[in-house]
């Protein structure tokens, strides 16, 4: 019973798809991620979908504390039965979704790692999760659908690039690190997959007013992504909508032709735009 393929099928473990499951078998690939997570003896990892343990166990040998995160019922039993001579793994049941990462940091009293292999179907939630918490978050090495990974990753100019590549791009560094065959998975799944390695930084790549009103700002600048970005903010759910002459002023000030749309805007002008918009409307506020 040493390789995926043999635990899975001692336990008899069938794939849910209702939870996205789809299990990494090739032993080459999950040492790999515990290598690219630089495990530190010090270090206390949350690993998103333990699934049966394989990269728990790798990143157990070197880890000074785990917390292997599961939602399914079944796989807790697994994990239980195959990890239980290692005392620094602690087992959780339940959503990372309803984690309190916060409550863990100040309980270890340092910053946390985490590692996981996101179901392509909440790879969005959860990668906005995590950055709600990006102040305890130290360093984050995700398994995700390669096409979302190549989102996060884009440049400006690209047709990838979005609204999670700027908001997740102006609070950490980012990188694809590797592609994962769909072959190397059971199921094997209609996608291929990317592993991606990010590290939150202790404040944002340009100085922002107001953290959330940003957030808010690049969304709308994306609402329908052919029109123009003056269109589209003129229609912002933010003051029901920017008056033209405020909007104009704004853009103005930024430096940013209204004509252009928002997937040519770099970092700092979506920096720029946001404080201008919010110190023009903070009465409002």
């Amino acid at each position: 019973m040493n390789t995926p393929k043999d635990i899975l099928q001692h336990y008899s473990i069938k794939p849910r798809k209702k939870l996205g499951q789809s299990f990494l078998v090739d032993q080459g690939s999950i040492e790999k991620i515990a290598d690219i997570a630089d495990v530190q003896k010090n270090d206390v990892i949350i690993e998103i979908g333990a699934g049966i343990g394989m990269l728990t166990e790798c990143l157990a040998k070197k880890a000074s504390k785990i917390i292997a995160i599961e939602l399914d019922t079944r796989l807790i039993e697994v994990l239980k039965d195959r990890l239980i001579q290692y005392e620094n793994i602690e087992i959780h049941s339940g959503n990372v979704l309803m984690f309190d990462f916060r409550a863990l940091a100040e309980t270890v009293h340092q910053k946390i790692k985490v590692v996981g292999n996101i179901p392509y179907n909440i790879s969005s939630p959860v990668l906005f999760y995590l950055l709600s918490f990006k102040e305890i978050i130290n360093s984050f090495i995700l398994m995700m659908q390669k096409e979302f990974v190549e989102r996060l990753v884009a440049s400006p100019g690209s047709k990838r690039y979005g609204v999670p590549s700027v908001i997740l791009q102006m609070f950490s560094t980012v990188e694809k690190v590797m592609n994962v065959p769909a072959a190397f998975f059971y199921p094997v799944p209609k996608v291929e997959s990317s592993i991606m390695k990010g590290v939150f930084l202790d404040k944002p790549k340009t100085e922002l007013h107001d953290e959330d009103y940003f957030v808010r700002v690049v969304r709308d600048s994306f609402a329908q992504r052919r029109k123009m970005i003056f269109n589209n903010l003129k229609k912002s759910k933010l003051m029901n909508g920017f008056e033209e002459s405020l909007l104009k002023d704004a853009l103005k000030l930024a430096s940013i032709d209204g004509q252009r749309r928002a997937e040519t805007l770099t970092l700092e002008e979506f920096g720029d735009l946001s404080n201008i918009l919010r110190e023009k409307t903070e009465r409002y506020f």
